[in-house]
């Protein structure tokens, strides 16, 4: 990783790859859903409202995989300390959060029809709420701590970090706990959904994926070209 820590490496990257996971993610989304909303049949037993499935998963997916990215990035931070992770920490907070309150906003549409209530306090959809909660914190402490040097980026790494272990939570705490949510659907070498019902799935998992790395290489383009910008102003103040 090394390899990318001079942002002029990164940028030279990350500037052709943008558009292209952009707009590759805006057609594989469109495909998948329109697929998911009109090809495949209904639920024997939930009926239409099955397909919320095809942004409710890809949405639970993304917003755990947010975090564990920056739990990823502040480990390199504290460790390595590569230059460029506290920058990708706080690009992927914001469309993590984004993805945790939309996993979170469909579940509670979804579960209305099918458990007959908006909300229930289980194990799933309660740490999926702190998940979102957890970005709330990183995102404020992260802005708090932006002019506070070394020091404070490294209190930010370590909450990002700490935050991580509610990751393996979300994650069994349909095996853990008896709860409301279903058990595990989809699994490595078996899944419990039809065919016919999940073949968009990968479709729009993998559209809605690109459009997160785009939001997120955006995300860190604009805070390497404010840094820019900054140094510049106070090299001009103290001349």
């Amino acid at each position: 990783m090394h390899a990318f820590a001079n942002p002029t490496k990164f940028l030279a990257i990350a500037r052709p790859v943008t558009p292209w996971a952009l707009w590759g993610g805006v057609l594989l989304s469109l495909v998948g859903l329109a697929c998911g909303l009109w090809l495949t049949p209904a639920d024997y037993l939930q009926k239409d409202s099955v397909r919320i499935l095809y942004v409710h998963v890809p949405a639970a997916w993304l917003g755990m995989a947010g975090w564990t990215g920056i739990a990823a990035a502040s480990l390199m931070q504290l460790v390595w300390r590569h230059p460029l992770a506290a920058v990708a920490g706080r690009a992927l907070a914001v469309p993590g959060a984004v993805f945790a309150a939309l996993c979170l906003a469909t579940g509670s549409i979804w579960g209305r029809p099918t458990w007959g209530t908006w909300w229930e306090w289980d194990g799933r959809l309660t740490s999926m709420l702190i998940l979102f909660f957890l970005y709330l914190g990183y995102i404020a402490l992260a802005q708090a701590n932006a002019d506070r040097g070394a020091g404070g980026q490294r209190v930010v790494a370590i909450f990002g970090i700490v935050g991580a272990v509610n990751i393996p939570v979300i994650r069994y705490s349909v095996v853990w706990w008896n709860t409301l949510h279903q058990g595990q659907s989809i699994g490595l070498t078996r899944t419990t959904i039809d065919a016919s019902i999940l073949w968009p799935l990968p479709i729009v998992v993998l559209g809605f994926t690109m459009l997160f790395t785009a939001v997120v290489l955006m995300r860190m383009r604009t805070m390497l070209a404010d840094g820019k910008v900054e140094a510049r102003l106070r090299r001009m103040a103290r001349a």
